[in-house]
């Protein structure tokens, strides 16, 4: 099933959120081959055609439906009419403007989850998850805690 969705997904995503020329026709297509191309390499590898043992089906075939949908999603992309630039900041990196991309250090918009450092666990006032000095930071600089 991971071959057969999240690959193409998130090729899709990827491609989407930094290309700004990715437009939503490439998006689709490249989803739907994408995850065709996946099914078509299981059936494959289920009827005998590929020998590909244990989970081998599924890692081939999740390459296979990125790289399909990447393809894809350039080809149909180049061929189609691009979103107005306008249109798509917020949505493509190289668009969004700088400032709004830095987390609010008061108001209402200073919420803990707007901060990928302590999302990520990488608080550097964390001194350790526990006594034993394993150096594993806490969430939020809570270093220490038995």
């Amino acid at each position: 099933m991971f071959s057969f969705f999240n690959a193409p997904l998130f090729a899709t995503f990827i491609l989407g959120m930094f290309w700004k020329r990715m437009t939503p026709h490439a998006g689709w297509a490249g989803l739907v081959l994408g995850t065709v191309s996946a099914v078509a390499v299981f059936g494959l590898s289920e009827s005998g055609v590929l020998d590909l043992p244990g989970q081998g089906a599924s890692f081939v075939g999740a390459g296979v439906a990125f790289v399909v949908d990447i393809v894809v999603s350039v080809v149909v992309s180049v061929a189609t009419r691009p979103k107005p630039e306008a249109e798509l900041a917020g949505l493509v990196y190289s668009l969004t403007p700088r400032a709004s991309r830095q987390a609010a250090t008061s108001g209402e918009d200073a919420g803990w989850y707007r901060r990928p450092g302590v999302l990520g666990g990488a608080d550097p006032g964390a001194k350790g998850c526990c006594r034993s000095g394993c150096g594993v930071g806490g969430v939020g600089g809570a270093g220490g805690v038995d």
